[in-house]
């Protein structure tokens, strides 16, 4: 089935590309992650024991709407660029007429990944390469911080994963990854999903973790 076809099911417009009219050097353009890498994901990882998914730049929100349909789980999407953010916005309009029946909330918040306040409740965080690794850095330690706080496991979901993205997660942080998904049909062998656990039993250890 193609894009428009599946984004038509969910009552939603997220085809196409933008790039940031000024040049922002730190925040990459809107691509949406294709249908058939959420249906690989879907399959091989199906977001059991998950209470919250939170989707860094959520764009028009692909993510969000496909994880909130199928899952019924309560989503945020963190959106920087403010046409698309209202974009999103519409989408979720014209979603919420199809899906009256899904109790979960779903949501969308305008702003910088790094200032969002991570809730004790988020315990699924997803990443298509919306910024640049040092903006990654500060959201990665923002969550680390809110685990150190509020103790769970928590999962970082990468698509297309940055090499900057896997060396630091790999050498600074305590996450290990659990899965690698390969997207049916792709040609190019980066075009995977690597999924990320920090266990809630990594602070019962006498090991000293620096964020």
């Amino acid at each position: 089935m193609g894009e428009r076809k599946h984004d038509k099911l969910l009552g939603i417009r997220t085809v196409g590309l933008r790039e940031w009219k000024d040049g922002h050097a730190q925040y990459n353009r809107y691509e949406p992650t294709p249908y058939k890498a959420l249906d690989a994901l879907a399959e091989n990882y199906k977001f059991r024991g998950i209470n919250r998914v939170v989707d860094f730049g959520s764009g028009r929100g692909r993510v969000a709407f496909y994880i909130h349909n199928r899952f019924q789980l309560p989503v945020t999407g963190i959106e920087a660029n403010c046409q698309t953010y209202e974009e999103a916005l519409e989408n979720k309009a014209a979603y919420r007429l199809k899906a009256q029946h899904i109790a979960a909330p779903i949501k969308f918040k305008y702003g910088l990944a790094q200032r969002y306040k991570i809730d004790k409740r988020d315990n699924c965080f997803y990443f298509f390469n919306p910024f640049s690794v040092h903006i990654f850095r500060k959201v990665i330690h923002n969550i680390l911080r809110s685990v150190e706080k509020y103790r769970r496991t928590v999962d970082l979901i990468i698509y297309y994963p940055l090499q900057e993205y896997k060396d630091f997660l790999e050498t600074s942080t305590p996450f290990t990854i659990i899965n690698k998904i390969r997207v049916p049909g792709a040609s190019d062998k980066k075009e995977k999903i690597i999924i990320y656990r920090l266990n809630e039993e990594v602070f019962d250890t006498d090991e000293c973790i620096n964020f």
